[in-house]
């Protein structure tokens, strides 16, 4: 029974929170790898892409809600995420028009494109700030269980509570909807299939009648697509806050680099790598220890590796290593 109660609370605590961040970092981690790979530049905005995303798709989520409009058991996000990512598509299209093009134009080297990417991410950040605020914004609605704590002992009659937040459903089932969708869509498409020939031999793409303006305006639509949805569904799991959005970049670059930059399957498993590692060296496993270890051994202290202050510092960790022994990631990606 002891056994049971600690395999429930290391799931409570541990595995189901780290599978939703997992799902949401792929998602972001995702992004950044198809900007990389076919439009050959780091992206640094990418981060407030998704802040804006998600902020367009509270006011839209707000609207909603002012008027009455609801989606039952299930956040009312989800009736105003596409048009959040009408919003971002808007927004990047106009950025690589204004800002990107030229310097694509000029052959630019991509350091100068990170660098400039850097310019874009202050300016989507105050502006993000500008239109919000800079406070915690909270706009989850619906039912906030899909099984309670309360629910699961009574039907167990187990010590230890499990509880699944819709929210973290939703995540999981979105993410896995959306990476099939874009697999599919990369693969068996023709547009795709130009996207993949462009990211391996721009010349060769060029000499086959592949229009390149064509491929980043649908890299970028799927780039802002992928960052609102990733951070809609942080911000609906957590809280949405401008600048932790900045703060996540790192975990997601990281993500990204970790399973190899260029490589979509890299980006999803990196994303599952930080996350897990990020959650089970900040988690306190004195609780879990209680029950498996005899009395005799059972831990005073907390058993934590890390205080969670310190949660993005295990990502940067784990990227340097990666980058110092297997620079082009988990799933050979381009090199870095």
């Amino acid at each position: 029974m002891d056994f049971l109660n600690a395999l429930v609370a290391f799931a409570n605590f541990v595995f189901i929170p780290a599978t939703a961040y997992g799902a949401q970092l792929a998602l972001g981690a995702l992004g950044v790898t198809l900007i990389y790979g076919i439009l050959r530049f780091s992206n640094f905005a990418h981060g407030d892409t998704m802040a804006f995303g998600a902020m367009t798709t509270i006011l839209v989520t707000w609207l909603f809600q002012s008027w009455g409009i609801s989606f039952g058991p299930l956040p009312t996000a989800l009736l105003a995420l596409p048009f959040g990512i009408l919003g971002c598509m808007a927004l990047v299209l106009f950025t690589d028009r204004v800002v990107y093009r030229f310097y694509r134009e000029q052959k630019a080297k991509p350091v100068i494109l990170v660098i400039v990417s850097l310019g874009v991410m202050f300016i989507m950040n105050g502006l993000v700030r500008f239109i919000i605020g800079p406070d915690d914004r909270r706009f989850a609605d619906g039912e906030r269980f899909i099984i309670s704590v309360r629910e699961f002992k009574a039907l167990t009659g187990l010590k230890e509570g499990l509880a699944i937040k819709t929210t973290q459903g939703i995540t999981v089932i979105t993410a896995v909807i959306v990476v099939a969708l874009l697999f599919y869509f990369l693969n068996r498409t023709r547009t795709g299939k130009s996207m993949r020939a462009y990211s391996d031999n721009e010349d060769l793409a060029l000499l086959s009648g592949i229009n390149p303006e064509r491929v980043v305006m649908i890299t970028w639509l799927i780039v802002a697509a992928l960052a609102t949805i990733a951070g809609t569904l942080y911000g609906l799991d957590k809280s949405f806050k401008p600048f932790i959005f900045l703060q996540l970049l790192l975990p997601v670059f990281a993500a990204a680099i970790v399973g190899g930059l260029g490589s979509p399957v890299g980006a999803i498993a990196g994303g599952f790598v930080i996350a897990f590692s990020e959650v089970t060296i900040t988690y306190a496993w004195k609780k879990v220890a209680t029950y498996v270890l005899p009395d005799a051994w059972a831990p005073d202290s907390l058993v934590q590796l890390l205080s969670t202050d310190y949660k993005f510092a295990v990502s940067f960790v784990i990227l340097l290593i990666v980058l110092l022994f297997r620079p082009t990631g988990l799933f050979a990606g381009k090199s870095v």
